[in-house]
């Protein structure tokens, strides 16, 4: 019976046992998972970097809205301030004094044998400082605006050459007092008074003898 060698048979174990090398499996094994952790990576990377990219853009974009915020806060801060001085122009026109109004009074006045000599009008002003707002442990407290007090004086020297001088004063003062301006505008008490009255003196030509008097008119004080 004739024998079959096989001269191959030796090579082709050795080529089995190579392909069945747990080690050689095991770097095969290991070269995959650092090939997938690699593209992994790539892409984790790739993502990280469109993601940052769109952030600056976000970012971007904020910091431009922010500016624009900014500049509307400080616009409308400014509109506020020129409405508030605006405010405070036409408050000061509504109540300002005027001295035609006045002079029209003294036109609608009139006294028989009563000369007006003199007219005086005083305008004073007190300022005040204002405060600054305070905050503490239950708030802010709002500060107080500066200010000022206007006080109005309005003094008339006056001539009574009437038949008994100094007759008419009184009379001078009741009929200033009920004037229609003089009535809605003057303090309601002491709005008018007598601050002076001479004694009876005689004219140049000793004609007629007369009293020199002097009468004040106190407007409220008014607060700005």
């Amino acid at each position: 019976m004739p024998i079959k060698v096989n001269l191959l048979a030796e090579a082709l174990a050795e080529e089995d046992l190579r392909r069945r090398d747990p080690v050689k499996r095991a770097i095969f094994v290991g070269a995959f998972l650092v090939a997938l952790s690699l593209v992994w990576f790539s892409s984790i990377l790739l993502v990280h970097v469109v993601e940052s990219q769109q952030l600056s853009s976000v970012q971007g974009q904020i910091q431009l809205r922010t500016n624009d915020y900014s500049s509307v806060q400080i616009k409308l801060k400014k509109i506020a301030e020129a409405q508030k001085k605006l405010d405070a122009l036409q408050k000061l026109s509504d109540s300002r004094f005027l001295q035609g109004t006045l002079m029209n009074a003294f036109q609608q006045l009139y006294v028989p044998n009563v000369e007006l000599t003199r007219l005086r009008v005083v305008q004073t002003y007190n300022n005040t400082a204002g405060t600054a707002a305070v905050t503490n442990l239950y708030g802010v407290t709002p500060g107080r605006p500066p200010g000022a007090t206007e006080h109005i004086l309005v003094g008339l020297d006056a001539k009574d050459f009437s038949a008994n001088p100094g007759d008419q004063v009184n009379r001078f003062q009741d009929v200033l007092g009920a004037q229609d301006y003089f009535k809605s505008n003057l303090n309601a008490t002491n709005g008018v008074r007598l601050a002076n009255l001479s004694a009876p003196q005689s004219s140049i030509d000793n004609t007629k003898p007369y009293v020199l008097f002097t009468v004040e008119c106190r407007f409220p004080d008014k607060t700005r």
